[in-house]
């Protein structure tokens, strides 16, 4: 077993959470997870077409959990954005992340003038939720139907155990994604963007319990050793 104390910090927030559920989850709904996970690392150098360093993003507009709307035209008008892909709201690991990045990554961004955009694929209002119960001061979208994060690669189908799983609690892929009856998701994914929507930094977790570090964010942007404003 990996010590925390070896771990980024955020990995670190993981390992916990995953001690938590090796204590009190039944083997067999731990194995679920696990073993979805596990496949999705395995395959993940498989895939061609994941977005990397140098792609072009399509253009997008997506609608936002305050009732507004944000284009990547605009978030890339003064200097580069920062767009941080999850899964839906009442995903655990995801309400580890968000505040990480509200409290580690977003300061330094807002600081140099950067925009952060947070994307999942749940529809708004449920989607709402995480954006309220953490205060997140960065705008939170919605990718119903998953038409950008198809476009990017990104998306992960749930394998079956996972998807008996999700059906035996009642769940319903119209909630997650705002598709019926496909049960697919985007993987975890960091993107740094720049002017002419080329990307900078791209950063895609397979398996949803590792995902970016801020400092590796910082590193790219230059602001691991101190703001410098992008901004005109």
């Amino acid at each position: 077993m990996t010590s925390s104390a070896s771990l980024g910090p955020l990995r670190a927030k993981f390992r916990a959470l995953e001690e938590e559920r090796e204590r009190t989850w039944s083997p067999d709904a731990l194995a679920v997870n696990v073993n979805q996970r596990a496949l999705l690392v395995r395959e993940h150098g498989q895939i061609q077409g994941v977005v990397q360093k140098g792609d072009v993003l399509p253009e997008f507009t997506l609608p936002t959990v305050d009732g507004a709307t944000v284009s990547l035209i605009d978030l890339v008008a003064k200097g580069p954005a920062v767009l941080v892909f999850f899964r839906f709201a009442t995903c655990p690991a995801c309400n580890i992340a968000l505040p990480y990045y509200r409290d580690t990554l977003w300061p330094k961004l807002k600081a140099a003038g950067i925009s952060l955009l947070a994307i999942s694929p749940q529809p708004v209002p449920a989607l709402s939720e995480i954006a309220t119960r953490h205060t997140l001061p960065f705008p939170v979208a919605s990718d119903v139907g998953l038409e950008l994060s198809r476009a990017l690669g990104i998306t992960y189908k749930f394998d079956e155990a996972s998807y008996q799983a999700a059906v035996s609690k009642g769940g319903r892929s119209i909630d997650l994604n705002g598709l019926d009856d496909v049960w697919e998701l985007p993987k975890p994914a960091v993107l740094v963007v720049g002017p002419e929507r080329v990307v900078q930094f791209a950063d895609v977790s397979p398996d949803w319990m590792d995902r970016t570090e801020s400092d590796k964010v910082l590193k790219a942007l230059a602001l691991d050793a101190g703001e410098a404003s992008h901004a005109a």
